[in-house]
């Protein structure tokens, strides 16, 4: 079992315990593949988001896509 961390998401404080930023995405009832993601500041590729490990501190924004017309 993983420690929990905390971390900001959205200017919003949080405790995780994901591992990834994709699990945290997930956590949140997002897809990884449908959201664009900052973190501390650099913009986090979608396609390295399951190798990008969080720590203690991480600062993140996260938009998510939404379709219509």
């Amino acid at each position: 079992m993983t420690q929990p961390i905390s971390i900001t998401v959205n200017g919003e404080s949080r405790r995780t315990e994901a591992a990834t930023i994709a699990a945290l995405v997930r956590e949140l009832g997002l897809k990884p593949e449908k959201v664009a993601v900052e973190h501390n500041g650099e913009i986090a590729p979608r396609s390295t988001l399951e190798d990008v490990a969080l720590s203690d501190g991480d600062q993140l924004e996260i938009v998510h896509f939404v379709g219509g017309g």
